[in-house]
């Protein structure tokens, strides 16, 4: 038995753990503890075959993503936000994404954003396809010793395979011709088909993904022929990890002397194997950019006194309102700033780099552009911040969660002009993720809809209008403030509140232990007694009938 059916039958078994597991903790929800544990798992098997199998592929940038797996995967267990929880899923799919890269020997910290979307599509694609290849093509089984009880396993399973349509067939047949029979078989097994058919879907649907991303983060893509380790020269690792170890050690040396040239070199080639008419020149970025920013300051020039006015820019303008100045604005500048980001990355990975009038032109006019942008951004938040200020409306998730959209954009653009704009842009797009994980991680710190409750109510306080049905349908991060806040509300707003959160803790199922979430237990807890003290009978009927929830 060759080394690559050693580690076929690794992974099987691994998928198969993972399977059974998954289908034990995953049907619970809704998710909280159960998601942290699976995932848990999933770390652990990663580990564990990449140490045994793939060591030279272990660094300090794929031990950071592991344990951002795992502290994503509390997310879950931490808060109760739908939104955040959704956020959590797209990041851990993500980094599940770049783990993969390795394999298929790209570095995660020294590589673009078109590589990561390669890890998506090559992960995708694995997860799909590559058990087929695992079980056809890796595993030689044939070459599996028989001996003990493996000697006999495979009769064993074929006779099971035979055998379990005959039973089925003869034991419906019985139960329909003897009514004790059916009784006795019923009340020993209690088996629902559908219960049945959703254990075996989740089991299988979960190995099977398991088991194409574990191959592929050993092998790499099941579509290219160099891409699995040479498991030929299995019993030469040592030698080969101590040329690796120089290797890198050279190759840190040039990084200090040269700005990685190595990775220069790569960029290089990526846009040299392009057809030339799409390569970008001095004219080319020139016409672009130089209208881009034109545009832009003309944009900024003209609404110079709309960005900045405020409130005396609304009171002074006939027929204009809060609502038109924010609403107008905000939401096309969020999306003017998100689509310049990409723009100025295929620009510039378009560049021709024999040539560095082209390189510098570049960086100039994006400098240009990115202050520009900072403007507009400015103008946005700005346009936000009175739209939910003292005179405004209040926060809501749609007015919350694009301007910390904004908030991590700027922080990009920041780190685009120190990484791409100064010749290291290899590093950019790993400094962007991390970003990303820092600002969601932020997010679950400030809790949003708690935020957004304390918030709305802060201006109740002020004399502004309480949306109390919005926000008591926010998720339980927020119960603890709506509670503690609603003996201040107007007698028709704790009518509202008063309702909702106890129709919603008395639709809530007992939380168990695969399903802890410590902002649902703190809101069980909080309703414990605010259940007993909240008298609802003076409210009136049109606040009591099922319609108005």
């Amino acid at each position: 038995m060759n080394a690559k059916t050693k580690i076929g039958l690794e992974i099987i078994e691994a998928a198969l753990f993972l399977g059974f597991l998954g289908d034990a903790l995953l049907r619970a929800t809704p998710w909280g503890l159960n998601v942290l544990l699976w995932i848990g798992a999933l770390v652990g098997v990663m580990i564990t075959l990449t140490l045994r199998r793939k060591r030279e592929i272990w660094s300090r940038e794929i031990i950071a993503l592991h344990a951002a797996l795992v502290c994503f995967a509390a997310g879950f267990v931490w808060r109760d936000s739908l939104t955040l929880q959704t956020l959590d899923v797209l990041i851990i799919l993500a980094i599940l994404a770049i783990l993969s890269l390795p394999a298929l020997k790209i570095q995660v910290h020294l590589t673009g954003f078109m590589q990561y979307a390669l890890g998506a599509l090559n992960s995708g694609f694995n997860a799909a396809c590559a058990p087929f290849a695992l079980v056809f093509g890796d595993i030689k089984w044939k070459t599996i010793p028989q001996t003990g009880w493996t000697k006999h396993l495979a009769a064993v399973l074929r006779g099971l395979a035979i055998a379990a349509p005959l039973m089925l067939i003869f034991g419906a047949l019985f139960m329909a011709a003897d009514a004790v029979f059916e009784g006795i078989v019923n009340n020993t097994f209690k088996i629902r088909p559908e219960i049945v058919f959703s254990h075996v879907l989740l089991f299988s649907f979960l190995a099977w993904v398991c088991a194409g991303f574990l191959r592929g983060l050993l092998f790499g893509s099941v579509l290219s022929s160099d891409a699995p380790m040479n498991l030929a020269a299995h019993q030469n690792i040592g030698l080969d990890l101590n040329k690796n170890t120089q290797s890198a050690v050279h190759n840190y040396a040039a990084d200090k002397t040269d700005a990685t040239p190595e990775k220069s070199n790569e960029n290089k080639n990526w846009t040299e194997s392009l057809p030339d008419f799409l390569r970008l020149g001095a004219i080319e970025v020139g016409v672009i950019l130089g209208l881009v920013n034109l545009l832009f300051l003309s944009f900024v020039i003209i609404q110079l006194r709309y960005f900045f006015g405020g409130m005396s820019f609304i009171q002074t303008t006939e027929n204009f309102k809060l609502a038109e100045y924010a609403r107008r604005g905000f939401f096309e500048l969020c999306w003017v700033a998100a689509l310049m980001l990409p723009i100025l990355l295929t620009t510039h990975f378009l560049l021709r780099k024999n040539n560095g009038l082209n390189e510098k032109l570049f960086r100039a006019l994006s400098a240009v552009n990115i202050g520009l942008l900072f403007v507009i951004m400015f103008s946005a938040v700005n346009r936000m911040l009175l739209y939910t200020g003292s005179l405004g409306y209040g926060l809501t998730e749609m007015r919350f969660y694009p301007t910390a959209f904004m908030f991590w954009l700027a922080l990009v653009f920041v780190w685009f002009g120190l990484t791409v704009l100064r010749g290291q842009n290899q590093r950019f797009a790993w400094g962007t993720l991390w970003m990303a994980l820092i600002v969601v991680a932020g997010l679950h710190v400030l809790s949003p809809d708690d935020f957004i409750v304390r918030h709305n109510i802060k201006l109740m306080e002020q004399g502004r209008q309480f949306d109390a049905r919005y926000n008591s349908k926010l998720s339980d991060d927020a119960v603890p403030i709506l509670s503690e806040a609603t003996e201040k509300m107007s007698f028709e707003n704790q009518c509202i509140v008063k309702q909702e959160l106890l129709r919603n803790f008395n639709r809530e199922e007992p939380i168990g232990l695969l399903t802890f979430n410590w902002s649902r237990q703190m809101a069980t807890f909080e309703m414990a007694g605010y259940s007993s003290s909240s008298e609802t009978n003076s409210c009136p009927e049109s606040h009591l009938t099922d319609s108005d929830f």
